[in-house]
């Protein structure tokens, strides 16, 4: 770790330039004292800075559609991971280990390559999303209703906590970006170097939009006052701090969005068919110590309250001090320490302040402020560290709830015991995650199914996540403490009531849902994808002729007619070995609600591909899975199938194959009908299709 003798002026980037040229304050590292960087005195214009994210930032976004934006975030990814080295040196000032650094900065470029990935698989081409269904609202279907996403046409600003100034940062960038909403971001001070760091990269890699993301280092001044309905706001960090923003006069106003993620006192309850002979006592203890531990416990999702049976509470106490005890504290880049400093003298001021408060109402079992903690490492006396603490609540189910509001933010974690009439009782634990108020996640470990059954739909209620921990899921099992793209991450009360990540469901955040009325022919139009009802396109070219450039939503082809045969269904069973009764024993099959014998769904749809189909070589390229299907009517011995083929939907994914050819995806609407006219089945076709080139 070097130390320069006069540290770097941070700066803000906004409106396209880096700004802030006269000292402000000094950052010291966490490890030692020594100066890192200085803050600028001047702010930002932010008025400037969302009036350039209005005119500059968004029109840039949406000249690209959501497949170019996740093909964006792909290599930004992979620009970002190039580099990361540069981002390690600058992570180890905060007080990280290499491991605690990997969290957040291949954390942040995992998140985007996840979030790269959902929109280029699940993502249409264009900016409208149409999350449907369609539904019919008059008796002829022709008229109808469907609900469409957007982009919202404003500014989200992302203002983030000091534990994690990478991942912060890039996790609401993912689906901001996806979404065509550029992004104002806004660390905490004490670690925004690190972030500063980050944003200088992803300037001088040139792969966004001008304007696609700003940074503002310092106080949000009146960045809050420039806001208007159009935009959103996400907060993480304490729960005081989101209370206030949340009725901040300009967002209420104006109604703008506002996403909390706040700390919580999460648990991590022991359930009392666990005895310490079973491999998850083991698994609970490490997972607490690992809780307590990394980041030096300054994780929003971190382990706070330790929620154990009555009877196990001396053996809990006993193995999680023999395992903190093995932890050495000091200079991340000292051979053998496992766990840095705090990420600040200031946090280590707090943590300290708020042990004492919980102390009131509990005792020390291991660990604590002690004159005889000395973290190895050369100047860590002048460094932010403070030793893993486990304390015990002396009465955790009376009426002060000092245990279950003080939150410690650091390597701080309090044991309480509960109640149990016998190992399928866990009223007691329940009733005391349940004091907590609201959390971001939750652990129970139980060798019992039907435990994690009755106690899981409890405990939900008031748990943004919960985490079932057993030897079986163990080899796996990503932990209680770290949040992934695919889940949401958020929690109810206390945690702040937003959501983030869970895939998807993110980007729809920064989005407009619209409900949308009309004829299936207009909505079609609209949507960008083929509506039933709609008026088609009839050609004499077979739709799987045509190349996708070529290819038009709406082309259709009603196919010729064929006529099922007792044959079809005996040389089907013989060829799938399906002999089902409903098939072949005339006499059962008149029993049922059918009255006769009726031909395999299975049968229908291949019967119904041959109708389709155009076998000739050409541009379709394979058939990799169907959607939505449904078998609506039996299909009788002497019935006749017809079937439509439209084009329904196109997605460009910008990929080739290993020759180099281009090829998008092209999703068909298939209806299969009997001679009556009736739909005996539906379903979406999903291909690769050829470009010309």
């Amino acid at each position: 770790m070097t130390h320069p003798a006069t540290p770097p002026l941070l700066q803000s980037f906004t409106a396209g330039r880096w700004t802030g040229h006269t000292e402000g304050a000094l950052l010291r590292s966490a490890v030692n004292g020594r100066p890192v960087a200085l803050t600028p005195q001047e702010s930002p214009d932010f008025a400037q800075a969302v009036a350039y994210a209005r005119h500059t930032g968004l029109p840039g976004l949406l000249a690209l559609d959501f497949q170019q934006r996740a093909a964006r975030l792909k290599a930004l990814a992979k620009y970002l991971n190039e580099r990361k080295e540069q981002l390690y040196a600058r992570s180890a000032h905060t007080g990280a280990t290499r491991a605690d650094s990997w969290i957040d900065i291949e954390g942040g470029t995992g998140t985007l390559f996840a979030y790269a990935s959902a929109g280029s698989n699940e993502l249409p081409s264009g900016n409208l999303w149409h999350e449907g269904p369609v539904l019919n609202l008059g008796k002829t279907g022709r008229f109808a209703g469907t609900h469409i996403l957007v982009p919202r046409g404003g500014v989200a600003v992302h203002i983030n906590a000091f534990n994690f100034p990478i991942w912060g940062l890039l996790e609401k960038f993912a689906p901001s970006f996806l979404a065509g909403m550029p992004c104002i971001g806004k660390p905490a001070t004490a670690t925004s170097y690190l972030t500063e760091a980050l944003m200088r990269l992803i300037d001088a890699s040139g792969l966004l939009p001008a304007g696609a993301l700003q940074l503002v280092i310092g106080p949000t001044g009146d960045l809050l006052d420039h806001l208007d309905g159009r935009d959103v706001v996400t907060f993480t960090g304490s729960a005081d701090t989101a209370a206030k923003l949340r009725v901040h006069p300009n967002l209420v106003r104006h109604s703008v969005p506002f996403n909390a993620e706040a700390d919580s006192l999460n648990c991590a309850i022991l359930a009392p068919d666990v005895t310490p002979d079973d491999e998850e006592f083991g698994l609970f203890i490490k997972e607490v110590a690992r809780e307590m531990t990394t980041k030096a416990g300054q994780k929003c999702t971190a382990i706070r309250r330790i929620i154990v049976p009555r009877q196990r509470l001396d053996a809990v106490a006993q193995a999680l001090g023999q395992r903190l005890a093995q932890v050495t504290v000091g200079d991340p880049a000292v051979e053998g320490v496992r766990m840095g400093a705090l990420a600040s003298h200031a946090q280590q001021a707090d943590v300290a302040a708020q042990v004492a408060r919980l102390m009131a109402q509990a005792e020390r079992v291991w660990g604590g402020p002690a004159a005889d903690f000395r973290p190895v490492g050369e100047g860590t006396e002048a460094g932010a560290f403070f030793p893993p603490t486990l304390l015990c609540a002396r009465d955790p189910a009376g009426t002060d709830d000092t245990v279950h509001s003080v939150e410690a933010f650091g390597p701080v974690s309090t044991l309480m015991a509960y109640e149990s009439a016998g190992a399928d009782d866990l009223a007691g634990a329940l009733a005391l995650a349940a004091r907590g108020q609201g959390s971001l996640v939750g652990t129970l470990v139980t060798r019992s199914p039907a435990l994690a059954a009755q106690a899981i739909p409890v405990a939900a209620a008031l748990h943004g996540r919960m985490l079932v921990l057993d030897a079986e899921a163990a080899p796996e099992s990503t932990g209680h403490g770290s949040p992934l793209p695919q889940l949401k991450h958020g929690g109810p009360g206390r945690a702040g009531g937003g959501e983030e990540l869970g895939g998807l469901r993110a980007v729809k955040h920064y989005l407009q849902r619209s409900a949308v009325q009309g004829s299936p022919t207009m909505l079609a139009a609209i949507t960008r994808e083929h509506v039933r009802g709609a008026k088609v396109i009839e050609t004499e070219v077979h739709p799987f002729r045509r190349h996708f450039e070529d290819l038009q939503i709406g082309e259709s082809l009603l196919t010729h007619r064929r006529t099922v045969t007792e044959a079809d269904i005996v040389n089907f069973g013989g060829i799938s070995g399906d002999y089902f009764y409903m098939h072949f024993d005339e006499l059962a099959a008149k029993e049922t609600a059918f009255g006769q014998r009726i031909a395999h769904g299975y049968f229908v749809l291949s019967a119904a591909a041959g109708l389709f189909v155009s076998p000739a070589p050409g541009p379709v390229l394979a058939n990799y899975g169907l959607d939505t299907l449904r078998f609506i009517k039996p299909v009788a011995i002497g019935d006749t199938l017809q079937a439509r083929l439209t084009a329904k939907r196109k997605i460009d994914r910008m990929k080739t194959d290993a020759q180099g050819r281009g090829q998008g995806v092209v999703a068909w609407d298939v209806e299969v009908s009997n001679q009556h006219g009736e739909l005996v089945a539906s379903y979406d076709i999903l291909t690769l299709v050829a470009k010309k080139a």
